[in-house]
């Protein structure tokens, strides 16, 4: 892998900015990672459970009607099939299973939309590990179908009820409680955000996308792709998307953020668009902050983009020009929602219906010679009766 160097720095972002008394965790993960995580066992054990019981390879479908009504070519990269229903699985896996080989008995997590809930759930049921996660109060009653899913998987689940109640806070307890008890405990980080080594190895988790969208479109079409395009909050499907691809100059990144109300309001949570440069939890990144550094409050339809930061590969791929970031309100991501079910019998997550909605919007920038990979990072059941009771249907 080309990034990121010794101190996990992603040319000026990343880094580990902790407390003390999560150095010596961070580093122990660090030496298991390197360790144990790169042996042929683990990669032989991981390769057995994301075939054999998560359904790899997910497929890489070509959406005709979808590209008939946007003037080009796309294909969805289908992680919405992968099991538990987002791509979310192919990282709590790898992290539950090195856990389990380096000694640790328990598991913690954050969530925000509940799809790294209960796919850390899920694999802690198979690994037969303790599960504790954490989920704000109102991310808790927009997805309390995964709440259900998550406690029939055996996991206790923790509602915060501090700060803003969603996934910042939500991985703020989770610190806490992995400082309190680090000895016999790993927190599974559910997205590409955090201290070193955690940005690196979840992307390494969640390149398997990429890698197989690489080699499928090569079969399919005997040539690479002109975009990748993708949501991004945290933004592990994107990275796990975009990596695999990045020495393939001629292949562009977009990914797409949650512009909420508006990006002229202060309800969005865009932070690549809107942010500006900092530090929060544990990583120097691009975050939403007010004029004297404190996290700005955000807003998106969608749970699982509703984080005031980002991972430090993405700033990198910001701030070099690698990769180019938009933003999709709430009122685009409905739409993009609506349209990929109507046309495909797909119904999306209300994340990847950001990117959705965004292509659809911008559908006349792209030629219609010109060939996407969409990647549809999750299923949209969880979001059916929070979309029912916004648009007034119930």
């Amino acid at each position: 892998m080309y990034l990121p160097d010794k101190k996990g720095k992603f040319g000026e972002f990343g880094g580990k900015f902790a407390p003390e008394t999560l150095i010596p965790p961070l580093e122990e993960l660090e030496r298991g990672y390197k360790e144990i995580a790169k042996s042929k066992e683990f990669q032989k054990e991981l390769d057995y459970y994301l075939s054999e019981y998560a359904g790899r390879p997910t497929p890489l479908y070509f959406a005709k009607n979808f590209s008939d009504y946007v003037g080009c070519k796309v294909y969805l990269k289908r992680e919405d099939l992968a099991f538990t229903g987002a791509h979310k699985i192919n990282n709590t896996i790898g992290q539950v299973l090195l856990a389990k080989m380096m000694g640790k008995k328990r598991i913690i997590a954050e969530t925000g939309a509940g799809q790294h809930g209960v796919a850390t759930a899920t694999a802690s049921a198979l690994l037969g590990m303790e599960c504790i996660i954490y989920m704000g109060e109102i991310d808790w009653k927009r997805q309390s179908l995964n709440v259900y899913r998550m406690k029939l998987l055996g996991a206790e689940v923790i509602s915060v009820k501090s700060g803003s109640k969603t996934l910042k806070d939500a991985i703020n307890e989770a610190m806490r409680d992995w400082i309190t008890n680090f000895k016999n405990t790993h927190y599974v980080i559910g997205s590409v955000v955090g201290p070193h080594p955690y940005p690196v190895m979840v992307r390494d988790f969640q390149s398997v996308i990429g890698k197989e969208a690489k080699r499928q479109i090569l079969k399919k079409e005997k040539r690479l792709p002109d975009y990748l395009i993708a949501c991004v909050g945290g933004g592990s499907n994107s990275i796990g998307l975009f990596h695999p691809f990045y020495k393939d100059k001629k292949v562009k990144f977009i990914g797409i953020e949650a512009a909420g109300k508006g990006l002229n309001t202060e309800e969005h949570a865009a932070t690549l668009c809107k942010g500006k440069k900092g530090i929060l939890h544990g990583s120097y990144t691009y975050i939403l902050q007010d004029r004297n550094g404190q996290i700005h409050p955000t807003h998106s339809v969608s749970a699982g983009l509703d984080y005031p930061g980002v991972g430090p590969e993405h700033s990198f791929y910001k701030e070099t020009g690698r990769a180019k970031y938009f933003a999709a309100t709430d009122k685009e991501a409905l739409r993009g929602f609506h349209i990929l079910s109507e046309l495909e019998g797909i119904i999306p997550a209300l994340e990847p219906s950001h990117a959705i909605g965004w292509l659809v919007k911008n559908r006349k920038r792209f030629k219609k010679d010109e060939m996407i990979i969409l990647c549809l990072s999750g299923r949209g059941d969880k979001d059916v009766m929070e979309v029912a009771e916004i648009e007034g249907e119930l």
